[in-house]
């Protein structure tokens, strides 16, 4: 019952907080809207800032696992690209979140999240870049951070796959990728049929120990389609799926 009033805070709140921003919402609000006391609500977070910070994790969480997974991958090119397509699918799932933060701020509200956010960003650029790149490289991979976080923000009322779609294209565009993502053909018969997509070059065929962990620990928790963990590590579906039967 304790974890079932939890979820349904956090549930309501961010609900609450898409639709009239995190300083407008009260706790009283939120415990009516719930229907608990108060007092209830502050038993499970004593703070609006602690509702936060809780809403704010399993985005952060999954976040931090998509660039630990990357940082296993050999090819530098390669690693790049598992964190652009593992961030994106991160943070089209945690969308409404990311919108909030738009409106007020209010995932900078607790000091603790904010210095985690920031220094998450500059790891995330730092693996997009590597970490030996020149200014040059540096700011590209600062362009590419951008080129992902707010077109989620700003579309994110937007059908989830042609966004993801037309968001990859823009970041391959920008890392010199040959093989862009075209956006979802319309369907039916005067549709024209979709252009091929190139094979992607220098997939790694092999995973380290380190991949494999992340691999088997994101399909356990459920957290990640097969595609999306393969995306993430930077692997084909076939790679993914014979290292993790080899591994039983």
């Amino acid at each position: 019952m304790t974890d079932d009033s939890r979820a349904r805070i956090l549930a309501i709140s961010l609900e609450l907080f898409a639709e009239r921003g995190w300083h407008a919402v009260t706790v009283r609000e939120i415990a009516d809207h719930v229907g608990l006391t108060k007092t209830a609500v502050l038993y499970h977070f004593p703070s609006k800032n602690e509702i936060v910070t809780a809403l704010v994790e399993p985005l952060l969480a999954d976040s931090e696992t998509v660039v630990a997974a990357a940082r296993a991958v050999g090819d530098p090119r390669e690693r790049a690209w598992a964190v652009v397509t593992g961030l994106l699918d991160v943070w089209l799932r945690h969308r409404t979140l990311l919108r909030i933060h738009m409106q007020d701020q209010s995932l900078a509200a607790d000091e603790r999240t904010f210095v985690r956010l920031r220094d998450f960003a500059l790891a995330v650029q730092e693996a997009i870049a590597g970490p030996a790149a020149d200014f040059t490289a540096r700011v590209r991979a600062a362009q590419v951070y951008a080129v992902l976080s707010d077109p989620v923000v700003i579309f994110a009322d937007q059908p989830a796959e042609p966004l993801r779609a037309a968001i990859l294209d823009g970041a391959a565009r920008l890392l010199g990728r040959s093989e862009s993502v075209p956006p979802p053909v319309e369907s039916g018969p005067l549709a024209a049929p979709p252009p091929p997509r190139p094979a992607r070059r220098g997939r790694p065929g092999v995973m380290t120990a380190e991949m494999i962990e992340a691999a088997r620990r994101m399909r356990d928790e459920g957290t990640a389609s097969i595609d999306e963990i393969a995306a993430r590590l930077g692997v084909s579906r076939a790679t993914l799926y014979r290292h993790l039967t080899e591994s039983r």
